[in-house]
């Protein structure tokens, strides 16, 4: 039987990690905590689960060196990654053992992010299962990402039925501050690759939540260029173009780019046809 290790960073997350834990403390053989700065009893509440702690210096934030310290401690024939906000679902679990017990992949998992009081879900997903191996390791000091690494290890990427749940707190005030600290990495990370997509990708992704939308509208332009054959890339670009700076002949052209990339792809016709209500000024 495949052993599954779970791996985790942490700061100050002693309110949270228990119900994290509990989670999974059924399917995982170990839990390996890398903690980068806690003042809190996030200690006392990982080793009452048997975790084996290590810390990381993280005056330099550097989020994807904490995250491969905890996956090179790891014994498990496979990683699960969890942040101390997010449970396993109560099907996860049997998903979870056919999956380690199946071929070697890179596994997609179903992210449900839950806000209260009302309880609102945005879906997003994001590799989170994957064989032990030194290859496989996370790139990006923010917003750090694994998919290329296992990608280029001879791995494909697998989309699960596998549900995780993201707790967001009631009222986040923190959201904009957050936004500003990973932009200001980024742009170090960029300065050095100006050109690396998945960094601008994210680098657009922060300034539209800063609303500094002639920043991001560039920034998606740019990506456009970089990587041209993605269809999503001209979609950003047109949905700028026609929300955000009123440009309707802009916007048509990006969606059309996309079109000839994707004939008949139902978002860049809806699109256009946006387009053509905003020129009849309905």
């Amino acid at each position: 039987m495949a052993s599954l290790s779970l791996c985790m960073i942490v700061k100050n997350e002693g309110a949270r990690l228990t119900r994290c834990l509990e989670s999974a403390a059924e399917v995982v053989q170990e839990i390996v905590i890398v903690d980068t700065g806690s003042t809190d009893d996030t200690a006392s509440v990982a080793a009452r689960f048997g975790a084996r702690v290590s810390t990381f210096d993280f005056r330099s934030p550097d989020f994807s060196g904490a995250r491969n310290q905890s996956l090179a401690r790891a014994s498990g024939d496979w990683i699960l990654v969890l942040d101390a906000d997010e449970v396993l679902t109560e099907s996860a679990p049997s998903v979870l053992h056919a999956l380690i017990e199946g071929q070697p992949a890179g596994h997609i998992v179903r992210r449900r992010n839950l806000r209260p009081p009302a309880e609102e879900v945005l879906i997003d997903y994001a590799v989170r299962l994957f064989p032990n191996h030194p290859r496989h390791r996370y790139r990006g000091r923010v917003h750090e990402t694994i998919d290329a690494a296992i990608l280029s290890n001879g791995l494909q990427l697998r989309t699960t039925e596998m549900t995780i749940d993201h707790i967001l707190p009631a009222d986040d005030g923190r959201t904009l501050e957050k936004s500003r600290f990973y932009l200001a990495i980024l742009e170090e990370e960029l300065a050095n690759d100006p050109d690396n997509v998945d960094r601008l990708a994210f680098r657009r992704a922060e300034l539209h939540k800063l609303g500094l939308l002639d920043d991001a509208t560039r920034t998606a332009e740019r990506i456009a260029e970089l990587a041209p054959e993605d269809v999503a890339n001209h979609l950003h670009v047109g949905l700028y173009r026609l929300m955000h700076q009123r440009d309707s002949a802009g916007a048509e052209r990006a969606f059309r780019k996309a079109l000839e990339l994707k004939p008949n792809d139902e978002r860049a016709l809806a699109y256009l046809q946006a387009v053509e209500h905003s020129k009849d000024g309905r």
